[in-house]
């Protein structure tokens, strides 16, 4: 039974949410009551909380049809360019309280709920995260689809729906263990089965060159069963489309052991076909050739072209006459987007279809191919890059591989004579195992090819894709990243968007520019207190969230200090835990004083890196010495978030987030950007005081990783530095196994490729320069300031750039009529 609540606190819960309501409280509780009983057939003396979920999402989710419906007519009577993003990960996490945001009903749900005795909080707590995505890729692949719906762009995202997504995190006495992620278990409210459009995907067999054409013949059906999901744009009835594919067997798949008697395991093996769809692959950033991981790119890949193709032939530009079809104009009608190179082989994939089955000539195929697919980088890591074993292609793609043949030698006749240049640049990667090189195929195969950051993309020009930079310049972009501010400030951080609209109104939610107004009221005395309580109260919040969890005592006036990352090697985590060691040693000096920190440190690793769970081992036995050394007391405490996930990284009022944050760590090395977190620690939900915080940058002259570097002349010259590896090989920090970290020392020493110690100094210096700025006034101030120059990192800035600099498209500003008003 929710507590009540007086007025003032209901005024106050519905200024912060700051948003107009969408409907009727009564026809909220209306449809809530309506679905508890007649679609989970439950009243309230049997129902569970669950249930109440259960029921509330599907009463928000009758907002959503109609307009979905109405979205998707107008796209066919308006036959648009439509933008096809390609992903292997969509990292969506929860759904309901980001639909609420978008159609402006979260303060109608809200009192309906509390009118029920319930508690709308509590209930957005009962919803599974659909983690379909191991970072950052993915959650930008999620971003990305919020922001073309309310950029009002015809957009699709297809990728997988894994029945397992990213793994839970436990950690049992520090280490990692991993848990299933049975997402699926209690079902999805918010999806629509579609069996109408199953497909039918292809692999093995053998490839006949016969005088009617190419036939891939004998081949294993599995089929796709896609699921739809609606994706709300921010109050403008566009409600466009996320679609998964689910691996189904064919109803005689290898039947033919039914003819000999075992019935049973014919059926059995159907799970050899469902397997395709069944866990998402976690990424440790190195590149490990699964048949299984190869079978799930083609797969996504092969069932979504059909369904292009099949919606590009029944619109007006197509001609609903399948012997008519001109398919000269489908890169005028269709841009395929390729996030990474995972969906790499939607390019040999149309080839095969537009030369073999709707018989194009090859050169015209291939200008179609192109000025239809580009590319979007998001690793240099030359062990994270895709390059497929031939052998591996010719079993189980052999048409493919013949395409991706012709392709390469195509490329390369026409690329001169320079034999070293040929070879950099070819498609097909000669030794001991030929492969097949992903990211070449996508550069070769696309009009456009960009990074997502500044430096990134600097980076794929001058380094990673060098020989085609040279050759084709005009064919490479940067796109810096960005999040989605209805998700990662509306909703994350109620407080602050409420303080944000009372000085400068609401349109920054879908301009994040508009946030620049800000600096007017940087020495304004009332918004720097309302900032200043703003962030207090998150952080008390979050203090209580981490004592209950963690049983670790928090002081909430220390200073947030927030690394959360992937855990890797180079994502920084080791140079972060010396910098922490050596606050410690510092602490231990009763001369000197220090701003209290809260170091909070979270990340997955992947199962099978050793070095990975080694540094999350490493981060929580940190913690539990300094954590529990009296003298150390509050001023310094160590925190390990076990399982973070997207609906972790949201403020609730349970305070599950970092929107309470001081300082985000941002310690990627810079010559390697990867991914989706490159500038995420500059979402105005979490604050990263860039502008109060100096930025450290290698301190040495090793920008290159080729350079020299000698670890032990570090160790030798820098005495804290010597310090905290003594401690760490003498067992300080693994009193019960004092060789633990042996492993760790010995990379750091001997072979550490990411040259921790050459950024151990600046780094502790620009530390040092981050305590000397933390006062609370005129942190505020730079508080503000940051927010303020944040608004570039909108992912509606990212897609516009998108939209206009690679598919040819502007966004819409036509608002499409809600369902209640009758079409024109």
């Amino acid at each position: 039974m929710a507590a009540p609540r007086s007025d003032s606190e209901k005024r106050k819960q519905i200024s912060v949410r700051g948003i107009a309501g969408l409907g009727d409280v009564a026809e909220v509780r209306k449809s809530f009551n309506r679905h508890l009983h007649f679609t989970l057939v439950k009243d309230r003396n049997v129902a569970t909380p669950r249930d109440y979920f259960f029921a509330l999402a599907h009463a928000v989710r009758d907002h959503l049809v109609g307009r979905w419906i109405r979205t998707q007519q107008y796209y066919y009577e308006r036959d648009p360019k439509r933008i096809y993003y390609l992903s292997l990960e969509f990292y969506m996490g929860r759904t309901l309280q980001n639909t609420m945001v978008n159609l402006g009903m979260q303060n109608v749900c809200d009192e309906a709920i509390y009118q029920l005795g319930l508690d709308l909080e509590e209930l957005e707590e009962i919803e599974e995260d659909a983690g379909l995505g191991n970072g950052g890729l993915g959650r930008l692949a999620a971003c990305f689809l919020d922001s073309m719906a309310t950029l009002g762009l015809a957009a699709y995202g297809y990728g997988i729906r894994y029945e397992f997504g990213i793994f839970n995190q436990k950690i049992l006495d520090g280490w990692q263990v991993e848990e299933a992620d049975d997402w699926l278990r209690y079902g999805n409210p918010w999806e629509k089965a579609r069996p109408e459009y199953m497909l039918p995907v292809h692999f093995y067999g053998r490839v006949e060159h016969t005088a009617e054409g190419v036939k891939w013949i004998d081949t294993q059906v599995v089929l796709a069963m896609p699921y739809d999901t609606p994706v709300p744009g921010y109050k403008n009835n566009t409600v466009n489309t996320m679609r998964l594919w689910s691996a189904k067997a064919p109803n005689d798949f290898n039947l033919q052991e039914f003819n000999v008697g075992d019935y049973i395991e014919a059926v059995l093996d159907r799970n050899l076909a469902e397997n395709i769809s069944r866990v998402l692959y976690p990424n440790d950033n190195f590149f490990e050739g699964k048949e299984l991981r190869l079978k799930q790119e083609y797969f996504v890949v092969a069932a979504t072209l059909q369904d292009i193709i099949r919606r590009f032939k029944s619109s007006n530009f197509g001609s609903r006459d399948p012997v008519r079809t001109c398919f000269e104009t489908f890169p005028d009608k269709v841009a395929i987007q390729l996030n990474d190179t995972h969906p790499a082989l939607s390019i040999p994939e149309l080839m095969r279809i537009l030369v073999d089955v709707e018989k194009m000539e090859w050169e015209k195929a291939w200008e179609v191919t192109k000025r239809t697919c580009a590319y979007t980088n998001h690793t240099v890591l030359p062990e994270a890059l895709e390059r497929w074993p031939v052998t591996m292609f010719e079993k189980l793609l052999p048409r493919h591989l013949e395409i991706i043949y012709t392709i390469n030698q195509r490329h390369l006749d026409v690329r001169g004579s320079d034999l070293d240049r040929l070879r950099r640049m070819s498609v097909i990667e000669e030794g001991d195992c030929k492969r097949i090189n992903m990211a070449h195929l996508c550069v070769i195969g696309s009009h456009a090819v960009n990074g997502v950051a500044r430096i990134h993309s600097e980076i794929v020009k001058n380094s990673v894709f060098k020989d085609f930079y040279e050759m084709e310049p005009e064919k490479f972009q940067n796109k810096t990243n960005g999040i989605t501010p209805r998700r990662w400030l509306l909703l994350c951080n109620p407080g602050l968007a409420g303080v944000i609209a009372e000085k400068i109104g609401e349109d920054f939610v879908t301009d994040l520019s508009q946030l620049k107004k800000l600096l007017d009221f940087v020495d304004d005395e009332v918004f720097i207190r309302d900032v200043a309580k703003v962030k207090q109260e998150n952080k008390l919040k979050f203090s209580a969230y981490l004592e209950e969890t963690y049983k670790v005592k928090i002081n909430p006036s220390s200073m947030f200090d927030v690394h959360v990352k992937r855990i890797h090697e180079y994502k920084r985590q080791l140079l972060n835990c010396l910098h922490i060691i050596t606050l410690y040693n510092r602490e231990k000096d009763p001369s000197k004083s220090f701003v209290p920190r809260t170091v909070m440190i979270g990340g997955k690793a992947a199962p099978g890196y050793y070095m990975a769970k080694m540094i999350i081992k490493l981060i929580t036995s940190i913690g539990d010495v300094i954590n529990n050394d009296p003298y150390i007391g509050d001023r310094l405490k160590v925190i390990f978030l076990e399982n973070y996930r997207v609906s972790f990284a949201e403020k609730g009022k349970t305070a599950k987030g970092v929107d309470c944050v001081d300082a985000v760590i941002a310690l990627k090395l810079p010559p390697l950007p990867a991914g989706g977190s490159v500038n995420r620690d500059r979402s105005p939900a979490a604050p990263a005081q860039r502008e109060a915080t100096p930025r450290t940058e290698p301190a040495t002259a090793c920008t290159s990783l080729l350079c020299r570097y000698n670890a032990r002349e570090y160790y030798e010259r820098i005495p804290e530095l010597r310090q905290a590896i003594d401690q760490l090989s003498s067992g300080f920090f693994s009193p019960k196994d004092p060789g633990c970290f042996r492993d760790v020392v010995n990379m750091l020493m001997n072979h550490d490729r990411f040259k921790v110690f050459a950024d151990y100094q600046a780094y502790m210096e620009c530390q040092g320069r981050v305590d000397q700025l933390y006062r609370p006034r005129e942190w505020t101030k730079k508080v503000i300031k940051n927010i303020a120059s944040s608004g570039k990192f909108s992912s509606d800035r990212t897609i516009t750039e998108y939209a206009r600099e690679i598919w040819g498209v502007e966004p819409s500003a036509v608002k499409i009529p809600p369902p209640n008003i009758p079409r024109e």
